[in-house]
């Protein structure tokens, strides 16, 4: 009788509804989806090999295709030193993603301090790399593969999107690997003159990424990469985000401009940095109905 009472008090009764809920929601999307797990993307025998970070998971739709689907490849955030493929939040967007039709694929990649991030946006060059050779074999359609990051996810699809120099060269990758890419509240566009100027509190953690070398600073940000014929982007930024993520999407969305490629730039009210990502918890975000389009 006891359990009874409890339940009936308002703020457990509510909270153990809500948690009912969510996972039967969860268990229903999760019935539209097929997930391949831990697939390696790079080489067991490459020098670098890293057996939990070079892997990626696979999102497909279980309703059947007359043709290959469009494809979706996820790079996560985390300040360059967290977050994972396996984290909560991003199987539910790789789930998500095949709801809406795509084959999602959901990346890992090494993390600061193990390197920085040139080495980081070479791993998820791989990753891309692995997809356009090998999604084929999953229903995926290489030739319609959308780029997407979140935080420092959105600023390596960038450096990946404007081909960073060698970087996609070094892997076999033509300059517009990706169909189009859509940049979620990206950050670290332009790192050479954030750590140039450390104006906000906290700002010296982003040496570790990053090092200390002024040159390599500017290497990781996509903005002095931008050149004519990149893939079409689209750039999403929270009304509420940080003060850096919008001024630096500011000159990229310029730059691109300049360049006779302007972006579609969205900035959506009240949105903080973290909200930009959650809301692909639902299906409804715009986001899922501007991938759809850029997809085609």
């Amino acid at each position: 009788m006891r359990i009874f009472r409890w339940l009936a008090l308002p703020p457990l009764g509510l909270l153990l509804a809500a948690t009912v809920v969510l996972l039967t929601h969860e268990w229903a999307v999760a019935q539209g989806s097929h997930r391949v797990a831990d697939v390696p993307y790079v080489a067991a025998s490459a020098p670098d090999f890293d057996t939990k970070r070079h892997r990626l998971d696979i999102y497909q739709p279980t309703a059947q295709a007359a043709t290959p689907r469009p494809v979706v490849l996820f790079i996560h955030g985390g300040n360059w030193n967290s977050g994972s493929k396996d984290d909560i939040l991003y199987k539910a967007i790789g789930r998500r993603l095949a709801r809406q039709g795509f084959v999602g694929v959901v990346i890992s990649y090494r993390l600061a301090p193990q390197v920085l991030v040139p080495q980081q946006a070479a791993d998820c060059a791989r990753a891309l790399a692995w997809a356009v050779a090998h999604i084929k074999e999953y229903g995926g359609d290489p030739a319609h593969l959308v780029l997407m990051g979140h935080s420092a996810g959105g600023g390596l699809a960038a450096l990946l999107a404007t081909g960073s120099d060698t970087l996609l060269a070094k892997y076999g990758l033509p300059a517009r690997a990706a169909h189009a890419v859509l940049l979620d509240d990206p950050a670290g566009l332009d790192m050479l003159d954030y750590l140039t100027k450390l104006e906000y509190p906290n700002d010296a953690q982003y040496l570790v990424p990053f090092s200390q070398d002024p040159a390599v600073w500017r290497q990781a940000s996509a903005l002095y990469h931008l050149r004519a014929g990149a893939p079409p982007m689209s750039l999403y930024i929270g009304g509420e985000t940080y003060p850096s993520i919008k001024s630096s999407s500011e000159k990229f969305r310029q730059r691109l401009t300049q360049l006779g490629a302007a972006p579609k730039y969205v900035i959506m009210p009240g949105k903080k940095h973290v909200g930009m990502v959650t809301q692909l918890f639902f299906e409804k975000s715009e986001l899922y109905t501007e991938l759809r389009r850029l997809a085609q």
